[in-house]
């Protein structure tokens, strides 16, 4: 797919302003108050989801409803920001987006965050919040669980443990040893995430715990019986490597696989709805992909 002037014109501005920002930032107060600002201006939902807070696990979560069917598929979303900032409102109109395409309602989870709650504070809560459905009455054959970059994580880390239609992730981090070539090979290609601070994100995150653990590092997983998996990430990112061993590693030990690597798009780009046509070719792909696995599993049921 040739990129389009928008997203060049979006990695530019990405890496004049996005990356500096996150390079010098050190309060986990100033960065999550940054997304959610930038989220607000930058980022709109489609007309015709609904959107409520309510209770899940304990603890807040957000509910959007592109359908009122109660028995369409559910998306269990997990919103990327190094385990230390995002929400589920920073994420929730791409979401709208790929459940209104769907057709399916999306639950968002509040998860703890360091460094004020680290591990295994957020990955309880992401299996906390799956058995809540479960127990709620939704049938785990409905269920696409789903996150990008940190909630990519919490996303495939679930996918060793539970039932599920099956599990996307977005530019997800899958490997907190940083042991793939990318995240040097491509640190100045990177437009996002600065390579410099993963380790920091990874000491608020884990600071007295093995970082090859499968529950921090998916890529370790024991995956036979998985679901189908659907994956995207750029070929520019520092996580390139952690996608594409994801793959392989899912491939090896049987469980389907869909992945698509694009030229030189920003970290997590389908969240970029708003201004890069890119965002929505691939939120479509995902929708359709959605479709095919939540029919299948009502099929077999």
């Amino acid at each position: 797919m040739r990129m389009s002037l928008r997203a060049t014109i979006l990695n530019h501005w990405l890496r004049w302003t996005e990356k500096p920002f996150l390079t010098r930032a050190t309060s986990p107060r100033a960065l999550r108050i940054s997304f959610e600002l930038k989220a607000a201006l930058f980022f709109r939902g489609p007309l015709g989801v609904l959107a409520e807070w309510a209770d899940l696990a304990g603890k807040p979560a957000l509910k959007l409803r592109a359908t009122t069917d109660e028995t369409a598929p559910v998306l269990l979303y997990f919103h990327g920001g190094g385990f230390v900032f995002g929400s589920p409102r920073t994420i929730a109109k791409m979401v709208a987006h790929l459940a209104k395409k769907s057709n399916a309602r999306a639950v968002l989870p509040q998860y703890p965050l360091a460094t004020e709650a680290p591990f295994p504070a957020a990955t309880e809560h992401a299996y906390a919040s799956y058995r809540a459905l479960v127990d709620q009455g939704v049938n785990p054959a409905q269920i696409i669980i789903g996150g990008d970059s940190a909630g990519g994580n919490l996303a495939l880390s679930l996918l060793a443990q539970i039932i599920a239609a099956g599990v996307f992730a977005l530019s997800p981090v899958t490997d907190l040893t940083y042991s793939g070539d990318s995240v040097t090979a491509n640190a100045e290609t990177e437009v996002v995430l600065p390579a410099s601070r993963m380790t920091d994100m990874t000491e608020a995150y884990i600071p007295d715990h093995p970082r090859d653990d499968p529950r921090v590092s998916p890529l370790f997983a024991d995956f036979h019986g998985a679901p189908p998996v659907w994956l995207a990430v750029a070929d520019t990112e520092i996580l390139r490597d952690d996608t594409l061993r994801m793959a392989e590693r899912l491939r090896a030990q049987g469980a389907p696989v869909d992945l698509t690597v694009e030229h030189d798009l920003p970290h997590v780009w389908p969240m970029f709805h708003t201004l890069i046509p890119e965002a929505h070719e691939t939120l479509n792909a995902l929708a359709d992909w959605i479709r095919v696995q939540t029919r299948a599993s009502a099929a077999t049921r």
